[in-house]
């Protein structure tokens, strides 16, 4: 998997948007979208949209077969077995036993291959690309994830009622909020409340 930085802006259905970084590729995809209440979140409508998004980075995958809505289902098949396998690692429950045989599901298949260039100083996907390989390499991701050394650091926001989750990879491990720019900020001006409540 291509190294560039995660992250992507989400939007509120009623307005507003901000900056949120879940650390890894894989939880990134966890918040396109989703099931029941989060289905208002939706941003892969069409085979186009999950495109798009993959060719975004970190994966930066162009795809050179068109993506089906056979891979579309498969997305998000997989995108809520990443979004349940997280929050049961954030809470310390044991990880849904559906939600495991789908991400190994999705990871036996055969993943992105890196090309390197004839220059030897870039690298690229090796052709054909398929939307398939894209989402496989995203549940191998999830399993390194879960197994790995990091596992302990997935958490959820702790924000009022925000159900993003995200790995905190910092050296400190200190990170509490999806985003300054939302939650965290949200917590600096209710604290700076109360103590000027206090005060009087």
């Amino acid at each position: 998997m291509r190294r560039n930085a995660t992250g992507q802006r989400l939007h509120d259905p009623k307005g507003g948007s901000f900056w949120f970084d879940a650390g890894a590729a894989c939880l990134d995809f966890a918040h396109t979208g989703g099931e029941g209440r989060y289905a208002v979140f939706e941003t892969l409508h069409e085979p186009v949209d999950l495109g798009e998004w993959l060719a975004q980075p970190p994966l930066s995958v162009v795809t050179t077969v068109p993506v089906t809505f056979d891979e579309l289902a498969t997305a998000k098949t997989l995108r809520q077995a990443i979004w349940d396998t997280a929050h049961a690692r954030a809470a310390g429950r044991a990880l849904p036993e559906a939600a495991v045989m789908c991400i190994n599901r999705v990871a036996a298949a055969a993943p992105l291959a890196p090309e390197l260039a004839a220059a030897g100083t870039t690298a690229k996907w090796a052709p054909p690309v398929q939307a398939a390989q894209a989402l496989s390499t995203l549940a191998r991701e999830m399993i390194e994830l879960l197994s790995g050394p990091l596992a302990e650091r997935i958490r959820e926001c702790a924000g009022e009622n925000c159900p993003l989750v995200f790995v905190d990879s910092s050296r400190p491990g200190a990170r509490r909020w999806c985003s300054m720019e939302r939650c965290g900020n949200r917590h600096k001006v209710r604290a700076h409340r109360a103590r000027r409540a206090a005060d009087r």
